[in-house]
């Protein structure tokens, strides 16, 4: 690979994390229900993996349903399981197409039991796909991700003593293996869109020094260039992991 190559590359986010919010403004503005904003939400993904891909970046993972929207009017939640169950079958053929592998993270168990069957089908089909990754954040809530990861370590010595020992080497590269992400790399770059401009409790181990990003376009109507524009931004800024950006310049020299 040349260096200029090499330098484009890295101006490319590998990893571009998405809260995808403004469904239901979307919706009200026009006259429409809330379920309404969603279906135009999940259409809107087919075009955003196509630009993403195209634009070099490796995975993309999408905040659709947290851990607290368990919480909305019920109406809505059945209404988003049933919108996952119908409209997930039907993607699979374009995820195929495109060359996109479906992943996911967060607890799927609680999903409701179609909605489990349709993800599981369209994770099994597109395993061997590998143009980019496209990873469903289903009942995902990053405190309970590294909650989770606590258990997991806990419950994985048989001994006090062996508790100890690991607890006096424990550090972040050895408690990532019990979060659950093999094969996710960190998010380099996080999206908001619909103009509001918190993380809400998304990828908070893996978004540790992810670039920000809010979009006032709600998610329906975000368009490429609304991605372009969080691209370039990226790409113009200095991501320096504790360092001075003189240590980073002598980096990027050798």
């Amino acid at each position: 690979m040349s260096s200029l190559e090499d330098q484009s590359r890295r101006h490319v986010p590998q990893h571009v994390a998405i809260i995808m919010d403004g469904n239901g403004r979307w919706a009200k503005a026009r006259g429409l229900s809330r379920l309404e904003g969603h279906k135009q939400g999940v259409k809107r993904l087919r075009d955003v993996i196509r630009w993403a891909r195209d634009a070099g970046v490796q995975q993309v993972s999408l905040y659709a349903f947290s851990t607290e929207n368990w919480k909305r009017p019920k109406v809505e939640v059945t209404g988003l399981m049933t919108l996952m169950a119908t409209m997930l079958p039907l993607e699979v053929p374009k995820m195929m197409e495109e060359g996109a592998r479906l992943l996911t993270l967060g607890d799927t168990s609680k999903l409701p039991w179609l909605a489990r069957k349709a993800l599981q089908r369209a994770l099994d089909a597109t395993k061997n796909n590998t143009s980019i990754d496209v990873i469903l954040c289903l009942n995902y809530g990053g405190q309970q991700e590294i909650v989770g990861g606590v258990k997991k370590f806990c419950a994985s010595f048989s001994t006090e003593k062996e508790k100890e020992e690991a607890l006096a080497k424990l550090s972040p590269e050895t408690f990532y293996s019990y979060l659950g992400r093999e094969g996710i790399y960190p998010v380099d770059l996080l999206i908001r869109t619909g103009g509001e401009k918190r993380i809400s409790n998304f990828h908070l181990w893996d978004a540790a020094y992810a670039e920000l990003y809010f979009s006032d376009t709600n998610w329906p109507a975000y368009t490429e260039d609304d991605l372009k524009a969080a691209l370039d931004d990226y790409a113009g800024r200095e991501r320096r992991f504790g360092q001075t950006s003189e240590q980073i310049q002598g980096i990027v020299d050798e």
